[in-house]
């Protein structure tokens, strides 16, 4: 599903340079759950953005199900960002003057597609996650457990092959933050997605798969998650 191979990102500030990620490769299988660990400026943030699509590497190679999205013009990058991507944010990244199911089918009426078709799925998924009679509330009469389920809404209307969350849980309180990952990691088993998160939680990386740790742009750790007895 996705191949990393070699790729470093590079940013220049005057005379100086930043290497945000440094001669990175990782393999991350179809349906795998991915949690990225690293303290601030370790470089999962930048690796987030390149597999977003959001941003292009330096140098190396960077391919998702065998198209190597780096060499993508700008036009296709974003095709690629709205047909097979679907992103969660830390702060829920919700409009606030639309409603739950607005919300969520906002990215999708952007593409073209028309409100008839996408209601009844936006709202079978509010229902799934727990969201019954809330489509028609704005975020401001929402928790921000009920902003975030909304948001996972909003990521898989489109059905895409991989889902990148970053700290989907940051805003969140202990036990909301554990309900939130639950139905992130029950939504895409379901699905057979493929999850990229990053966090700087270890109890959050932990609902993962496996757990790759970045420090100063390089992989210092890569282990499964072990289940317990």
């Amino acid at each position: 599903m996705i191949q990393v191979a070699n790729v470093s990102k590079v940013y220049r500030r005057g005379k100086n340079e930043v290497r945000a990620l440094d001669d990175v490769t990782l393999t991350v299988p179809r349906g795998q759950f991915l949690s990225v660990m690293g303290s601030s400026g370790s470089g999962k943030s930048t690796l987030l953005n390149l597999l977003g699509a959001l941003d292009v590497p330096t140098s190396g190679t960077l391919k998702i199900d065998g198209r190597e999205i780096s060499r993508f013009p700008d036009d296709e990058l974003s095709r690629f960002r709205r047909d097979r991507l679907g992103f969660i944010f830390q702060f829920f990244n919700l409009l606030p003057t639309l409603t739950a199911i607005e919300n969520v089918i906002l990215p999708e009426l952007l593409a073209g597609k028309s409100r008839d078709e996408l209601e009844p799925k936006a709202r079978a998924l509010l229902e799934q996650f727990g969201l019954t009679g809330r489509d028609t509330h704005r975020p401001d009469e929402l928790s921000g457990g009920q902003m975030q389920r909304v948001a996972i809404a909003r990521a898989l209307l489109s059905e895409p092959a991989l889902l990148l969350a970053d700290e989907p849980t940051g805003n969140l309180d202990s036990k909301t933050g554990g309900e939130v990952l639950r139905l992130i990691r029950e939504a895409t088993r379901a699905r057979n997605l493929t999850v990229v998160m990053v966090t700087h939680d270890a109890h959050a990386a932990e609902v993962g798969d496996r757990i790759v740790r970045l420090a100063d742009g390089r992989v210092v750790g890569d282990d499964p998650v072990r289940v317990a007895a």
